[in-house]
């Protein structure tokens, strides 16, 4: 979570490149699906090698480990550049890694290869990130109208009202955020990222006592997630 406050606060994983290396990981099995599309593009020792890497840039992505994760997927891309599995873990790992033109032109190519906008909101950071948040909101908006879990539906939220914010249409964010449905009395991860960012974009929008209310609900569920406390305190 971004503590600049010049910029409404995203997703982004800044420095996630930073994460343990522990070394040469072992393979995991990567889910069926995937083996097989790999398998139907890519023939023989190929395939085993494009699986290969594959897997041990998903483990070394899960890790935090982005900058080892991007060595091993970009070597699967090499035997299989058609896959829609190895563009995606390339693009997380390059987002990881703060190259967001390089994640954007992979997440894209994921999105057209698998029909799927479950990483738009990632796509819409890129977008941010580049300095181009008019360009956020469409596939946004796509992923809100998706059949995808509700923490992406929640990503895509904090993404397209961050974008909005950026510029200044701070009623349009605040709308945005509204549409997310919750339950007031549960903090998931993502509820609480939800609330940060309405609190955000409420102090931005000079409504204070509104901004505090929403800090005071991350704090109230947990006291240390982001600098919600430091920002209530500033509101009081």
């Amino acid at each position: 979570m971004p503590t600049e406050r010049g910029k409404t606060a995203s997703p982004r994983s800044a420095g996630s490149s930073a994460g343990p290396r522990l070394g040469r990981p072992a393979k995991v099995d990567l889910p069926r699906e995937i083996v097989e599309e790999l398998r139907q593009m890519v023939r023989g020792e190929k395939a085993d090698e494009a699986i290969s890497y594959l897997s041990r840039a998903t483990v070394l992505l899960a890790r935090g480990d982005a900058g080892a994760a991007t060595k091993e997927a970009e070597k699967a891309r090499v035997f299989a550049p058609r896959s829609s599995a190895v563009r995606e873990v390339l693009g997380l790992a390059y987002y990881g890694c703060e190259k967001f033109k390089e994640a954007l032109a992979e997440l894209q190519a994921y999105r057209r290869m698998s029909d799927r906008a479950d990483q738009n909101h990632i796509i819409a950071d890129c977008y941010r990130a580049l300095g181009q948040p008019e360009k956020a909101v469409a596939p946004v908006e796509e992923e809100l109208r998706a059949k995808v879990p509700q923490e992406a539906k929640a990503e895509a939220t904090v993404v397209g009202a961050a974008a909005l914010a950026d510029m200044g249409k701070f009623d349009q964010a605040l709308a945005m955020l509204r549409r997310f449905t919750q339950r007031r009395d549960v903090g998931a991860d993502y509820d609480l990222r939800v609330w940060y960012v309405t609190g955000d974009v409420l102090a931005r929008a000079g409504r204070r006592e509104e901004a505090a209310s929403e800090f005071r609900k991350v704090v109230r569920h947990d006291s240390a997630a982001f600098d919600a406390a430091e920002r209530l305190s500033e509101l009081s």
